[in-house]
């Protein structure tokens, strides 16, 4: 069985079940949820979930994938980027496009158990 990285288009009950799936597996909660006002996805991570912290080079790390994806929102006229904020706990991230998304979670979650394991 794999596991599930993050939850994406769901109703408030299955993202409340898989946040405390995470809390029992000690790991991120990542949940991607489309923003109705323009259509592409509000990414929010959580580490409270779990017992360790995004460090500032991690942090670094999704700035540089966040500026990426802004660069390529930008490239595209039919989206736009609302704005982001990352700290050692909780991040968000407003206007990831529908093609990044899969990959954009997925490197969130790597990203934050790399930071798990340098904090060890």
């Amino acid at each position: 069985m794999t596991i599930r990285k993050y939850f994406g288009d769901s109703k408030m009950f299955e993202y409340d079940r898989f946040y405390r799936e995470c809390q029992q597996e000690n790991r991120p909660f990542i949940k991607a949820k489309i923003n109705p006002l323009h259509g592409n996805y509000l990414v929010q991570i959580n580490l409270m979930t779990c017992d360790y912290e995004l460090s500032i080079e991690i942090q670094e790390k999704i700035s540089k994938l966040i500026q990426d994806e802004i660069e390529y929102v930008k490239s595209n006229s039919k989206y736009t980027f609302e704005g982001f904020n990352i700290d050692k706990e909780l991040a968000w991230f407003d206007g990831v496009s529908s093609e990044h998304l899969d990959v954009f979670c997925n490197s969130l979650y790597d990203l934050s158990l790399k930071s798990s394991l340098e904090s060890n």
